[in-house]
């Protein structure tokens, strides 16, 4: 990858996957080397594209597909009807989320991802320039086969160590939802919905989503 007319970044291939499906590519600037923040603002400065910033490294996000998008619409027009009038918010990509671990601030260990859905109840963390500088309470990502990894392992590991407190999971092609729970950054309930089951939030109370509608096609 260019800018200005100087290489600022190598295309490496994340994870083997099928020829013919959208692939999902890590940016990786030298062998071993973390990415700063800096390089990452540099690279998404005056651009469309996608990209995330996870432990130090940039991933470069496709454009989703089919199943991912119905998942994400059928589960935000949920939210989006459940939290109406309440004091928290669903916000669905693309919104950047600065995340930083176990750090005590963002710029000891950055990281910003974009979440398929989040729900944000610390408003007064949105900035005046509209950046958020919060940490969402809920956040669900819909996998596809290009970010497994990421999601499943990455990901869950960044929302736990960021203080987190509930974790979707989705899985389109499996249909199924993993919903993990965590408290004082630690792993405390991990359970599975599958087709014929109504998932329910262990944070707020009252919100379910039926897995049959999340997987609607």
């Amino acid at each position: 990858i260019t800018k200005n007319g100087k290489c600022v970044a190598k295309l490496s291939q994340f994870q083997e996957d099928d020829e013919d499906m959208v692939k999902e590519y890590a940016l990786q600037y030298g062998a071993s080397k973390r990415v700063t923040y800096e390089a990452y603002l540099q690279l998404v400065e005056d651009t469309d594209e996608r990209y995330e910033l996870i432990d130090g490294q940039i991933y470069y996000l496709a454009a989703p597909r089919f199943k991912h998008q119905v998942a994400v619409n059928e589960i935000n027009g949920h939210f989006y009807n459940w939290f109406k009038g309440k004091t928290c918010r669903p916000l669905s990509s693309p919104f950047d989320v600065k995340l930083f671990n176990r750090a005590e601030k963002f710029e000891d260990d950055p990281n910003v991802v974009q979440p398929d859905i989040i729900v944000m109840c610390d408003e007064e963390k949105v900035s005046k320039d509209g950046k958020y500088e919060g940490i969402p309470t809920l956040v669900v990502e819909v996998l596809s086969k290009s970010t497994k990894s990421k999601d499943m392992v990455k990901k869950l590991h960044l929302y736990m160590h960021s203080n987190v407190k509930e974790y979707w999971l989705v899985d389109p092609e499996r249909e199924f939802i993993q919903r993990y729970h965590f408290e004082d950054r630690e792993l405390v309930d991990n359970v599975m919905f599958t087709k014929g089951m109504t998932i329910h939030s262990m944070v707020f109370e009252g919100l379910t989503v039926s897995v049959d509608e999340v997987f609607n096609w």
